[in-house]
């Protein structure tokens, strides 16, 4: 009877499993000519939609209220759109045609307008377009960090302190990735219009993917640093920081955390406090991560190019720019001018839009910077932000008006710093001599790093302001570390799906067991 049981238990749970695993379609969509995967797909079922990633790949969350004749449909600029019953698809792969251009004649006959005239009409129905009132959208949103330490060189002069030595100082390069990579991703509703401070965030579930062993690393040589100072450095001092011609001054004051005891184990109320502040920054770091996430979010939404002060100015700004038709297409039924746009003078960026023909809305945009967007170079200390790029894609809802659908941008910094670095430290109390101790070094070193940041906008639904204003923030998320990525913890969820680097991402302490 118990084995009966325990069978019929297990084939319960094999038939839940089967369940939600059917619940997610994952497919990659190809070009039928090339087999290459095509990216930034629109897929779209039940009016809600998704966007494939740069390898072609998209997952949609299936859930109780989707059946097998309900239709997904799939569209791309230059391509054919397909639209039919969830059951015809098939599971891996979903393969779309290059569409033959057949001109609409009463666009070549009536509407034969020049680049400069297109803009103009874009400019002309810019308000009537886009949405821009208050809404609560359902996004997702992840964030790719990489750094690249290109140079870590230094010249060691001097140190009284015997620990602060030549060896330790390589050992805190050596504890330095050279390359390192970052993600977050989260999923969250979004309260507001798009006008800068005015939004209001809801975490719902959030990850973090990085190698965590690092951070012990660096854990253990604070450990060392503390117990070099607290063994060398009077808690009285004050510290002078000298790089060339600039200086600062440090208190000692500041290193109070270091002196301060262990608590003891038996001390009640010491213990109580700690585990009172411990909560506390806890609180604090689940606020500062959620705020840290929206800022991000929200300057991301600043550069949509109809807002007034964006710096893709491509509209607003179009004397800057030189226009040109390059193209004709359709995306799904539409058709759609292809300008190609390259600055006019000092302008930043080149790129691609791509205008609906019939009511003259940017429904896409591709663009690149062509110099360096900023430059600081002084006194061995240099900043170059060498890359902005990113894509926009919007989608028309049935009020007729856009609304974001996808947004991308990427960004590129190098820093340099080639200076002399010392640091003294001073004592007014102590008799005698006023300077204690000294570490003296010349520092030649780059670094470089890209942020690549994406968002896709699932649902967006109108909002009262009494509905804005009763919402509150009150986010008690905090990201799930994940040490290499695991596939299964996004599953239920509708996601951009993840790119070759991120699926094969694993951190040293993973490879270590």
């Amino acid at each position: 009877m118990d084995k009966i049981i325990l069978w019929l238990i297990a084939t319960l749970v094999t038939a839940v499993c089967s369940t939600v695993q059917s619940q997610n379609l994952t497919s990659r969509i190809l070009d039928s000519v090339t087999q290459e995967p095509i990216p930034y797909v629109t897929v779209q079922l039940n009016k809600k939609g998704v966007i494939t990633n740069e390898e072609g790949r998209f997952s949609f969350l299936l859930d109780e209220n989707v059946s097998e004749t309900d239709s997904l449909f799939v569209s791309c600029i230059g391509y054919a759109s397909i639209g039919r019953p969830l059951k015809e698809f098939p599971d891996n792969v979903i393969y779309l045609s290059p569409k033959a251009i057949e001109l609409n004649p009463v666009i070549v006959t009536n509407k034969n307008y020049t680049a400069k005239e297109i803009i103009a009409l874009v400019q002309e129905n810019l308000d009537k377009n886009y949405n821009k009132d208050l809404s609560k959208k359902r996004l997702f949103f992840r964030d790719s960090y990489f750094q690249n330490f290109y140079k870590t060189d230094y010249t060691f002069l001097k140190s009284t302190i015997k620990e602060l030595n030549k060896k330790f100082l390589d050992s805190v390069l050596n504890t330095i990735p050279k390359k390192s990579s970052y993600y977050t991703e989260i999923l969250c509703d979004l309260y507001g219009n798009y006008e800068g401070e005015d939004q209001k965030i809801n975490i719902l579930k959030a990850s973090e993917l990085y190698d965590k062993s690092k951070e012990l690393d660096y854990d253990k040589l604070e450990e060392k640093f503390n117990e070099i100072i607290k063994s060398n450095i009077k808690r009285d001092s004050y510290f002078k920081i000298k790089s060339g011609l600039i200086g600062t001054k440090i208190k000692g004051e500041d290193f109070d955390e270091i002196f301060e005891s262990d608590i003891d184990s038996t001390d009640q109320a010491a213990l109580k406090k700690e585990l009172e502040e411990k909560k506390k920054r806890e609180e604090k770091r689940k606020t500062n991560f959620a705020k840290y996430r929206k800022n991000s979010i929200v300057d991301m939404m600043q550069d949509l190019f109809y807002l007034e002060d964006s710096p893709l100015n491509f509209i607003n700004k179009s004397r800057k720019y030189d226009f040109t038709i390059k193209d004709f297409t359709y995306m799904g039924d539409d058709p759609v001018y292809i300008l190609e746009f390259v600055p006019d003078g000092s302008a930043d960026y080149s790129g691609k839009l791509f205008i609906n023909a019939d009511d003259f809305a940017v429904m896409r945009l591709d663009y690149e910077n062509v110099k360096p967007l900023k430059k600081f170079n002084l006194l061995g200390i240099s900043m170059k932000q060498y890359l902005g790029k990113g894509k926009i894609i919007f989608s028309k809802s049935e009020d007729g008006k856009y609304n974001l659908r996808f947004l991308e941008q990427e960004e590129g910094t190098k820093v340099g710093i080639r200076r002399p670095l010392k640091i003294i430290e001073k004592n007014k109390h102590v008799k005698g001599r006023n300077k204690q101790n000294e570490l003296s070094v010349k520092l030649d070193m780059g670094t470089a790093g890209t942020n690549k940041r994406e968002l896709i906008v699932f649902d967006s639904n109108p909002i009262s302001t009494a509905t804005y204003e009763a919402f509150t923030e009150n986010n008690a998320v905090l990201p799930t570390y994940m040490p290499s990525y695991d596939p299964e913890f996004w599953k239920g969820q509708t996601i951009i799906e993840p790119n070759q680097a991120i699926r094969e991402f694993t951190s040293s302490e993973e490879i270590a067991k």
